[in-house]
């Protein structure tokens, strides 16, 4: 079986990408974001954020304004999470019943070619249990996540993304790579 058959079955995958091993299934099913939720042991009330594979894919479930485009120009794809107002396509059971959404953009372009052939979004989540340290090889997810698939590779860096609430004035709530002061400076451009 190859990974976009797995996520149409509603399968979780592991996928290593710009920040952390992550873990994905399609936004799209209940089963899939269940499953994903029991691999985790992650609490119903936190909900999780969403990867697309482009800004089409982010413009159909969120509203963007002109600030919002600096930003995904200039950092995305890359090592930030974006706090949305959610669109009517994000149902309530989807992210918690919250009017807003968290979004990051794919960087591998294997993983965008996943995003693609699979049709619509992934819930990524870093992998690991809630509460324990991040994974940070396929051999640490075999031994303690029962994914479905393991793509093996290597993340490409150390530190979670950056998560930058834009229904409140820009403001960074969890600090990675990217600092307030370049979002203060990407929005005043």
């Amino acid at each position: 079986m190859d990974f976009v058959t797995c996520l149409k079955n509603d399968g979780v995958i592991a996928y290593p990408t710009d920040t952390v091993y992550g873990l994905c299934c399609r936004f799209d099913s209940i089963k899939a974001m269940e499953h994903l939720r029991e691999i985790k042991n992650r609490p119903l009330e936190k909900s999780f954020p969403i990867m697309v594979a482009n800004v089409e894919q982010l413009e159909k479930i969120a509203y963007v304004n002109e600030d919002i485009l600096k930003l995904v120009d200039r950092f995305m794809p890359g090592p930030i999470t974006l706090i949305l107002k959610k669109k009517d396509i994000i149902e309530p059971w989807m992210n918690d019943n919250r009017d807003t959404v968290a979004i990051r953009m794919a960087c591998d372009e294997k993983l965008k070619s996943i995003i693609n052939d699979l049709g619509v979004p992934v819930f990524m989540t870093s992998a690991n249990k809630s509460g324990e340290k991040v994974c940070i090889s396929s051999d640490e997810i075999k031994e303690k996540l029962s994914v479905d698939m393991i793509y093996v590779g290597k993340p490409k860096g150390e530190l979670a993304s950056s998560i930058v609430d834009c229904t409140n004035n820009y403001r960074i709530i969890r600090l990675g790579v990217i600092t307030q002061d370049m979002i203060d400076e990407t929005i005043k451009k």
